[in-house]
């Protein structure tokens, strides 16, 4: 017997939900999702600007911008990026695939440390309060194995920390 349910499609007054990674054909998928007590009209200018994210990632990764100057945020948009994994410095590149504001933004990787990585960010209006996910498709090198033990725990820790920051930033919305 299975007892996982089945996460309800995003909308509001759906319920938040921890970094969670599940297996689907050959990928794997995280979602997160997070309610803050700000309207979208605040929430989605901040992850307009890529220049956040580096408030968004562990020190631990050393995360750099590389790309110089104002980054437009539109589809087609490349950013460049430097992280470190586990010591190793690593070259970033992703594409804006997606861009539709206020509802949602998608970047892809085209070099990196993944085989794959799609990160589709949406922003669900609630009114004074929004719902935020992130989902991202996902494929390693080394397959399963190297998934389980090294990057399946890294992820949920980036994912993690970054849930962290959000509520440091604008709190949560029960007051909690």
């Amino acid at each position: 017997m299975n007892d996982v349910q089945p996460m309800p499609p995003l909308a509001p007054g759906v319920p938040e939900l921890p970094p969670t990674i599940t297996r689907s054909g050959g990928e794997y998928v995280l979602c997160c999702r997070l309610r803050v007590p700000k309207p979208r009209s605040e929430i989605f200018p901040f992850f307009s600007n890529a220049r956040n994210l580096e408030r968004l990632t562990p020190e631990l990764l050393q995360f750099r911008i590389l790309t110089e100057g104002e980054i437009k945020m539109q589809t087609g948009a490349l950013i460049d990026y430097q992280i470190r994994i586990r010591g190793i410095p690593v070259r970033w590149r992703t594409r804006i695939t997606a861009w539709e504001p206020p509802d949602r933004f998608e970047d892809t990787q085209l070099k990196g440390p993944y085989r794959q990585w799609i990160h589709e960010h949406a922003f669900v209006d609630e009114g004074d309060t929004t719902l935020m996910q992130d989902m991202v498709r996902y494929k390693v090198l080394g397959g399963r194995l190297v998934h389980a033990l090294l990057v399946k725990r890294d992820v949920l820790k980036i994912f993690g920390y970054r849930k962290q920051i959000l509520r440091d930033l604008w709190g949560d919305p029960c007051g909690e």
